[in-house]
């Protein structure tokens, strides 16, 4: 569905990113791209979509002849759905107005100051009927809790009827419950929907239990590739050696040296 070639990333500074990386995505699959903080995570999830230009390299996309045209952009990034770490809502509207702008990719610029139809309203609904959150869908999103907030941003994705959604470390500001459940749900709403989802992860555990496939980073170049039961012990220190100073702590790979453990008692 999406491959990336030769694709990197330096920003502005000589700062590289993202390294010389080849990657295909099947479509129908979650991908969790896994490593620690600073590994390139969300600069080449947001490659995928161009909210990254890359440095270098390509990326295509099933169905769309390429993305260096305007229209083929917009019309990867309707089919692409975002959900960010810090949600990326608007306080003061309710979360029904909210969910409604992930519709605003189907509009010119000129129809989008208009209302929205009666169609967007019904497919806004069933978003947030599907995330669990119709009673809300009137209350703003300032008095909703994280988790809460989250299943909205999860919902204004769904909107867009995308056949993709990106999360760019969609739990990392939610307790561990909540996060959990988050995930939950965003996995179950994609392999519903047959939506390939795609999402960086540092929690080794939470990626484990949902990926279908890994795809370890650690200094900006990819360093595992497989599926999440075949991740090793010696697969996560692999990752996890890349990691900056004030990330190095043991607990990732304890964590994923637990779930391991676990799954072969």
């Amino acid at each position: 569905m999406i491959e990336l070639t030769d694709v990197s990333k330096t920003y502005q500074g000589g700062v590289q990113a993202l390294g010389t990386t080849d990657l295909s995505i099947e479509s129908g699959k979650v991908t969790v791209l896994l490593g620690p903080s600073g590994a390139g995570k969300s600069t080449l999830l947001r490659c995928m979509n161009l909210l990254v230009t890359p440095s270098t390299g390509t990326v295509r996309v099933e169905g769309v002849p390429a993305l260096e045209s305007r229209k083929d952009l917009r019309h990867h990034r309707r089919r692409t759905g975002m959900v960010f770490q810090h949600h990326q809502l608007i306080p003061r509207y309710t979360a029904l107005r909210n969910v409604l702008l992930g519709r605003l990719g189907y509009y010119s610029f000129w129809r989008s100051l208009l209302p929205f139809s009666r169609s967007d309203e019904r497919i806004a609904l069933e978003s947030l009927d599907r995330v669990g959150l119709l009673d809300k869908a009137l209350t703003r999103v300032d008095n909703l809790s994280g988790g809460m907030q989250q299943r909205v941003g999860i919902a204004r994705a769904l909107a867009q009827q995308p056949d993709l959604i990106l999360a760019d470390e969609p739990v990392a500001s939610l307790d561990p419950a909540s996060a959990r459940r988050v995930m939950d749900l965003l996995r179950r709403v994609c392999q519903e929907s047959g939506i390939t989802l795609i999402a960086s992860l540092h929690q080794v555990d939470l990626a484990l239990e949902h990926a279908d496939r890994i795809v370890g980073l650690a200094r900006g170049r990819i360093v595992y590739d497989g599926p999440a039961a075949g991740v090793t012990d010696a697969d996560l220190r692999l990752i996890y050696e890349g990691a900056p100073d004030d990330s190095r702590s043991d607990a990732p790979v304890r964590a994923g040296q637990d779930t391991l453990a676990a799954e072969r008692s």
